[in-house]
């Protein structure tokens, strides 16, 4: 492993990409401590040490809620609005036919979901101030609401243009990589507190030692979840074609058992805390009653929780994996699944295996997603956050990266054999 990063460094274009994706970091951490102008931040800090859903959102901003920075809204507007493009492309004739019609029906829809991202980013943004307002926390005139207002909606859409950018000119996807940069950056604090409640007596040695336990169940669980697929053998026919023999060789479609990634978790985690910010600018019991069960941690919140991630991960799948296509290859190269006829019954095969790992991937999803949490209330370490939620963005978006750098090693590494391959012996300069 420390050889493979040494390399990265060696080679200029990797080298070039890992340097920009942890410049676009250091700026998204940067704006992340970057007060908003008007906010009593003390007030905002105690408010937050009370925990509940306020710490869940600030996990995913990376500790800029807490602070009301300039990027307070983090990614949410932006995964916001690709929820809700990716629903009305499965909905609408229009929008489907849009995004078949290559690069440029592509580009159409990123500009949608960009203007969907400041539509959600304005809504967030008046929200929150007019919140903050009737909590004494934000004081200032209506002049100065509107510069609060401007700022985050500003933050929240230069944050979607960090991540973008990260995906075209760095490595792994940028949205992705800015929640985990968020989730990152509160583990040393973390770690901090326990130690300082540990040596006060208020944290036992026992329950820390479970905790560490669990965290070490938790990570190799989601390393299992990612890492795991099912193959089906494919064997190719052979094929003359005039002095030549092509194909004859077996191989194997790698289904993976989480097509979906991390996806599943962040979608779920916004649809479930858009009702409860809802309910938030209501008073009143029925709000108050609307918000307990909505709540992060609810016996509703969880049922919906698992529901959702389930749903996603269907979802997901069926948007990124198309059985029809995979089987079309696999007919027009003269592949075949032993005892399966090519074509449609090939397609349907393929998608009934993919159903019921997909169901077995996002039942063991939505439980690592929730037994953590479950244990954390058990061991009474509510300070020491380590929620499923973000072990499973953690570690899918490292080994997503990863994977990432050594894809792009193994083809460096390819081009540099056949260069000197070319030098000394000549064998491919024909």
């Amino acid at each position: 492993m420390i050889d493979s990063f040494r390399d990265a460094f060696r080679l200029p274009d990797l080298k070039r990409k890992i340097l920009f994706t942890l410049g676009m970091l250091f700026i998204f951490r940067l704006g992340a401590h970057m007060p908003t102008p008007g906010i009593d931040t003390e007030a905002m800090a105690r408010m937050f040490e009370q925990g509940g859903v306020l710490g869940f959102l600030d996990m995913f901003a990376g500790g800029a809620l807490r602070r009301f920075s300039v990027f307070a809204l983090g990614v949410a507007p932006y995964i916001n609005a690709s929820i809700v493009m990716q629903l009305l492309v499965v909905v609408i004739p229009a929008l489907e036919k849009l995004q078949k019609e290559g690069d440029e029906g592509r580009k159409k829809i990123v500009m949608y979901t960009r203007w969907g991202t400041v539509f959600f980013a304005l809504v967030q943004a008046v929200g929150m101030t007019i919140w903050l307002r009737n909590l004494g926390i934000f004081s200032g005139t209506l002049l100065d609401a509107i510069v609060a207002v401007v700022t985050t909606v500003t933050g929240a859409i230069a944050v979607m243009w960090l991540g973008e950018e990260v995906t075209d000119h760095g490595i792994g996807n940028g949205i992705s990589l800015l929640i985990f940069a968020g989730i990152v950056a509160r583990i040393p604090e973390a770690l901090v507190q326990t130690w300082s409640l540990l040596r006060m007596g208020e944290l036992n040695l026992i329950s820390l030692l479970v905790a560490v336990i669990l965290m070490v169940v938790v990570v190799a669980g989601c390393v299992l979840l990612q890492e795991g697929q099912r193959r089906l053998p494919v064997q190719y026919a052979k094929r003359v074609v005039g002095n030549k023999v092509y194909g004859g060789q077996s191989t194997f479609i790698p289904l993976r058992v989480n097509q979906a990634g991390v996806i599943p978790i962040i979608f779920a985690s916004s649809v479930l805390l858009f009702p409860y910010t809802i309910f938030r600018f209501f008073s009143g019991d029925w709000a108050v009653t609307m918000q307990n069960l909505f709540a992060p941690g609810s016996a509703v919140y969880m049922v919906l929780y698992v529901v959702l991630i389930v749903f996603f991960a269907y979802f997901y799948t069926a948007v990124v994996f198309n059985p029809v296509d995979v089987a079309n290859n696999m007919k027009k190269y003269g592949g075949f699944i032993l005892g399966i006829r090519p074509g449609r019954p090939t397609s349907e095969y393929i998608e009934k295996v993919m159903t019921r790992i997909t169901l077995g991937g996002a039942v063991f999803l939505a439980v690592v997603a929730l037994v953590p949490t479950l244990m954390t209330s058990v061991v009474n370490m509510s300070t020491f956050y380590f929620g499923g939620t973000a072990v499973l963005i953690v570690v899918g978006v490292a080994l997503d990266t990863v994977h990432q750098i050594e894809a792009q090693l193994l083809m460096r590494h390819y081009e540099g054999i056949l260069k000197r391959r070319d030098k000394t012996g000549g064998l491919l300069r024909l």
